[in-house]
């Protein structure tokens, strides 16, 4: 049978894709693209913003207008937080975010029957232990997601995601090295861990940290990157960077999950740290790995910021010299405490904001890019772009330089020339 996916949304559901992509070629089925015909279309869904949940349904809309005949299986966050809205758009199987194989068990039984089935859990209440899957990526053997987490229980203010994924479940020490061994077997350079809040990696493990899983991962494949996904400020303190410092093949990028640089904001935002907290993780980590990137996401505009408030965002940018920035405004989302909340800010001011907040952005990661030159860099190639060979350095820095014959998937060391609109141009030593 041939299968077809479209994702939406963050990079859990992007290796939750993935693994979903493998399990059922492991039965015997082809993945094709989305445009293909195809006997089942599967979407997986997001639902950060009502903006995502509109995306949604417009997708499965026009597949359905496509392709009358074949089977559509909806999966993924909006799937979990409305079903009902799934289930008026003529979906024959829709599951949650729970029991990825048990869904692709229901694709495959219904392909052959035709009947309509649903997988559905109330994600709060969720006890199930964590669900491994199959790490890695089909398209690439340079980079690997590896899942170690899922669910969240910060319940910030203007998040649905804790509605969706549940309570924090942990992959297992043992079983994470045991898949990062794996995929150094298989010729993978660098492994990016991913969770939908992986700061809280271990709290359902019993008496674990984060710091744990990392150091027993880059020990156990010491020629392989290990890179971090997003984390909550407070995961940096003096035991984390003790803990991690020692290790050079953990890539020196953090990303700190920032949202304003505004006290009383933060506040609202019901976040866990004032920007003094952030600023101490942010010199712990410049402390421990001089010269590192720390990125950070934004949001502006939200309910009842003010243009005071709005500039003291802008100053903390500064101090806090992010080398990357994600900047949205805000975007309501029902079902969310933000989205009750007084004082919603119009949206021409929420646009003119996010274009100050982006050259502000722009600025900074141009300075911290021009740091790099005339440095030298080990670069982890992975495609041609353009007239020239695209790879990342341990910052994540996209690095170009001219092509050479054999360059995808080796780690060469590149002379830093100049800065480009996008990353920086080298020279291979």
């Amino acid at each position: 049978m041939k299968y077809a996916f479209y994702t939406l949304g963050c990079k859990v559901n992007q290796y939750e894709t993935q693994a979903m992509e493998q399990l059922l070629r492991e039965q015997g089925n082809e993945i094709v693209s989305l445009d293909a015909e195809a006997d089942c279309y599967v979407v997986n869904t997001c639902s950060v913003t009502a903006v995502s949940d509109k995306k949604c349904r417009g997708v499965i809309r026009r597949l359905r207008r496509r392709s009358p005949e074949a089977l559509i299986g909806v999966c993924g966050c909006y799937a979990q937080v409305d079903p009902d809205a799934i289930r008026a758009l003529d979906v024959d199987v829709i599951g949650g975010t729970g029991d990825r194989e048990g869904f692709v068990a229901m694709l495959t039984q219904a392909v052959r029957t035709r009947e309509h089935l649903e997988g559905l859990d109330d994600a709060l209440r969720r006890r199930t232990p964590f669900e491994p899957l199959p790490a890695g990526s089909l398209e690439t053997r340079t980079r690997a997601m590896l899942k170690v987490e899922d669910g969240c229980q910060n319940f910030c203010s203007y998040c649905i995601i804790p509605y969706a994924r549940g309570p924090v479940r942990s992959l297992g020490l043992k079983e994470a090295v045991r898949q990062a061994e794996t995929l150094a077997e298989a010729g993978y350079r660098e492994i990016v861990l991913t969770g939908i809040e992986i700061s809280s990696w271990g709290r359902d493990l019993g008496d674990q940290k984060l710091q744990d899983l990392v150091a027993a991962l880059c020990q156990a494949v010491p020629d392989l990157r290990i890179r971090l996904g997003s984390l909550e400020p407070r995961t940096v303190d003096e035991d984390f960077c003790q803990a991690l410092g020692r290790f050079s093949n953990l890539c020196p990028q953090f990303h700190l999950s920032l949202q304003s640089g505004c006290d009383s904001v933060l506040s609202r935002m019901h976040r866990r740290y004032d920007t003094a907290r952030f600023l101490e993780s942010v010199r712990l980590l410049r402390q421990t790995w001089p010269g590192c990137a720390v990125t950070t996401d934004l949001i502006v505009g939200f309910p009842g910021e003010t243009e005071e408030e709005f500039e003291k965002t802008l100053d903390f940018l500064d101090q806090a010299a992010f080398s990357q920035m994600h900047i949205f405004p805000y975007s309501r989302r029902p079902g969310t405490v933000a989205d009750r909340l007084p004082d919603q800010v119009d949206p021409a001011v929420k646009e003119a904001r996010a274009a100050r907040a982006a050259e502000k952005a722009e600025a900074l990661s141009r300075a911290y890019r021009q740091a790099m030159v005339g440095s030298l860099f080990p670069v982890l190639f992975e495609q041609p772009e353009g007239d020239l060979f695209a790879g990342h350095a341990p910052n994540y820095v996209k690095v170009l330089v001219p092509p050479e014959a054999g360059l995808k998937g080796q780690v060469r060391q590149v002379r830093i020339l100049q800065v480009l609109p996008e990353g920086v141009l080298g020279q291979l030593e």
